[in-house]
């Protein structure tokens, strides 16, 4: 049996221009469905949101996202994550990783990714690895991106 496990980022109102973000940083295919476009009139104030995206490249990074609709409860507050003393100190539930094979590959997606975002670690090298960073991009989802090491799993 083979399992899959795609990150799935709930947004409210921006879920098509992050995904077209991550498909400028990471590359792929996207696919975007609105509510609109399953039967919702048009008319309706979430009728242009997207209810299914994602992004697939053949470099294997995967990623969805929908808007959730008008009505849902309010999002929690977002609390700010940093480091110290390497450490990461963080209220947020969850962090998207990234992992390459080399520092260069890493590298170039993240400069690409930190435009816009609030810099956690500027990336570079780390004592577990060739290269590492965080940050929290202008869509506020937060990313790590590392490189792979032999004893990382």
């Amino acid at each position: 049996m083979a399992i899959s496990a795609t990150t799935h980022l709930n947004f409210r109102g921006d879920a098509r221009a992050a995904l077209e973000f991550y498909r400028s940083v990471f590359g792929g295919r996207s696919t975007v469905v609105s509510y609109g476009d399953l039967g919702m009139p048009k008319d309706l104030p979430d009728a242009d949101r997207v209810v299914f995206g994602q992004v697939t490249a053949d470099n294997g990074f995967a990623i969805m996202a929908y808007d959730v609709p008008g009505g849902a409860p309010a999002a929690a507050a977002p609390t700010a994550t940093t480091r110290e003393n390497g450490m990461t100190l963080t209220g947020e539930r969850f962090f998207v990783s990234v992992r390459g094979d080399s520092a260069e590959e890493v590298g170039a997606l993240w400069h690409r990714l930190a435009e816009g975002a609030d810099l956690i670690e500027e990336y570079g090298p780390s004592p577990w690895a060739p290269g590492f960073g965080m940050l929290t991009d202008r869509f506020g989802v937060t990313w790590v991106l590392d490189v792979a090491t032999p004893h990382a799993g």
